[in-house]
């Protein structure tokens, strides 16, 4: 690991455990607290009032880090720059979905349809930002020498992928500390990937963005005193989907993000077995309550998951570079 990635990393966790404590006080005054959906489990409602939105004290702890060490080493390229702007871009989306559920108290927030244009809409900008450089349209089977040529098909596949991603992310941001663990883990193997092609510039992204995670951690760890709101996770989940494409390790994010995908995978099998056989599959979803219904406590539930988050990342890793 080189003096930048261990800068990128370190500047954001300090940036934001120093700006946390000033920030949370803040959200209490101006009454941003999260409200609970009451078909939720019912153990989560004296989270009611609990400040959310604080994904935007790691997100602004990280544009301004990235900017500042990739500018000192001379990586300030492209590539930042896409990251920043996925990072940026689904970070405003989930901003004013949040503030429409928390300032206007409209508890739906955005609507579906309006979240997804803009998410296509900001897939579509990166699909044609990366398209004026020398970016292969090829998705590289994992641990093969396969490769899938798309073309210009490929705009069809970074929609799906940072909309898909960002969403599951989103999905699993249920628990105290849960997608904080799971996400720095998966930026963290992402770092290792990008280091071992050589893609520094990426690393301190990456790197940057699990600084800022364990940072939060520390405030956001069971019991919360905030969350990231849909600020943080969407963000978090599309520039992970972006980087993923940017190592040209597409199909790899299956493993190395498997949480995001089994918690995903619960909520359309449970929708789709509900609508065709008017059964439920788990006692709620997605599954991470099915086992808080099941007796588990909230940090047994969060600990297992991010067991089985770096074991399939550290498996990943391992096949990926070996």
């Amino acid at each position: 690991m080189s003096i930048f990635t261990l800068m990128s990393l370190g500047i954001t966790l300090l940036l934001t455990v120093i700006l946390m404590p000033v920030f949370i006080p803040l959200l209490k005054r101006m009454k941003f607290g999260q409200s609970i959906r009451e078909e939720g489990p019912e153990s989560h409602m004296k989270k009611t009032g609990t400040p959310t939105m604080g994904g935007l004290v790691f997100l602004i702890a990280i544009i301004i880090t990235v900017l500042i060490v990739a500018f000192i080493a001379g990586l300030l390229t492209a590539k930042v720059w896409i990251l920043l702007l996925v990072l940026f871009g689904y970070g405003l989306i989930g901003f004013l979905d949040d503030f429409i559920k928390v300032v206007l108290k409209r508890n739906l927030g955005l609507t579906s349809l309006q979240k997804l244009i803009a998410q296509i809409i900001i897939a579509v900008v990166s699909f044609f930002v990366l398209s004026g450089s020398d970016f292969e349209t090829g998705v590289d089977i994992p641990f093969t020498n396969i490769s899938i040529e798309l073309s210009w098909l490929y705009v069809f596949f970074i929609i799906f992928w940072l909309v898909g991603f960002s969403n599951a992310v989103n999905l699993t941001d249920g628990l105290d500390g849960l997608v904080a663990g799971t996400a720095s883990i998966a930026y963290a193997a992402f770092g290792v990937l990008a280091i071992y092609q050589g893609e520094m510039a990426i690393a301190i992204f990456t790197f940057s963005v699990t600084g800022g995670l364990l940072g939060f951690l520390i405030f956001n760890k069971y019991p919360a005193k905030v969350f990231m709101g849909d600020t943080g996770s969407l963000a978090l989940g599309g520039a992970l989907a972006m980087v993923s494409i940017l190592l040209k390790q597409e199909l790899l994010l299956l493993l190395i993000g498997l949480v995001f995908v089994l918690e995903t995978a619960s909520v359309i099998l449970q929708v789709g077995s509900f609508k065709l056989r008017q059964k439920r599959i788990f006692k709620m979803s997605p599954i991470h309550h099915h086992f808080e219904l099941s007796g588990w406590s909230e940090w047994k539930v969060v600990i297992v998951f991010w067991s089985v988050g770096l074991i399939s990342a550290a498996i990943a890793v391992f096949l990926e570079v070996m």
